[in-house]
């Protein structure tokens, strides 16, 4: 863990908060254990950021990541999709729905820019760059890109998924990304977490804590 990374809050450093969406929190429809647990840990440090960016799932009915979409599959299997390797999801964020909404906890006044993701049915989006065919993209690193961002701090759900897939294309793309990492919380399907500090040291992700996020940006709390 790399608690040096946060030692100076600047102006131009965003918080990106991947998913923190009532089907990713106890009683959703995808519940991540604890789930809801980084909602005050992030509430807590938005104040140390002049700017704010949410990710939201946004799924169709019939979108290719849910097991219900495929005969005979169950939830958590795997498939081969057109674009590789595809993990089967309960249904979950479909657009317009309840499960889909942020939870209702989450209080962070200064958000300048919601990114959907995930709308299109025939492709999941884990990452907030790119879809998972490693090719579309989302529009957003241009968008950063035009706004002078430099480094990428990443909050919420799932850690193992979501935040991770997101690190590491912002690195691709150029920035420097940094988990903040007690402020996430993981699926923790067998062997995620491992694979996701593996793929962290190699693309030169780094790592830092709510307390270094606290103690770097005193004057913005």
């Amino acid at each position: 863990m790399d608690t040096q990374s946060a030692s100076d809050i600047r102006s131009n450093d965003l918080l990106l908060v991947i998913d923190v969406q009532r089907d990713f929190c106890p009683g959703g429809q995808l519940a991540i254990r604890a789930g809801d647990a980084v909602v005050p840990a992030i509430n807590h440090i938005a104040g140390c950021f002049e700017h704010i960016i949410l990710t939201q799932d946004w799924h169709p009915a019939n979108h290719t990541s849910f097991a219900s979409t495929h005969a005979k599959a169950k939830p958590y299997d795997t498939i081969q999709a057109s674009y590789g390797s595809q993990t089967l999801w309960p249904e979950h964020c479909v657009q317009d729905t309840l499960g889909a909404e942020f939870h209702s906890d989450l209080h962070l006044p200064n958000v300048e820019l919601i990114l959907r993701k995930g709308f299109r049915a025939e492709i999941d989006s884990y990452s907030a760059f790119l879809e998972n065919d490693k090719q579309t993209t989302t529009g957003l690193a241009g968008y950063l890109r035009e706004r002078g961002f430099q480094r990428i701090f990443l909050a919420g759900l799932a850690y193992d998924y979501c935040v991770r897939f997101s690190a590491v294309d912002a690195v691709r793309f150029g920035f420097t990304a940094i988990v903040i990492e007690d402020a996430c919380r993981s699926v923790d399907l067998p062997g995620s977490i491992e694979a996701t500090g593996l793929e962290f040291a190699q693309a030169g992700v780094q790592q830092t804590t709510l307390q270094a996020i606290l103690q770097a940006a005193p004057a913005r709390r």
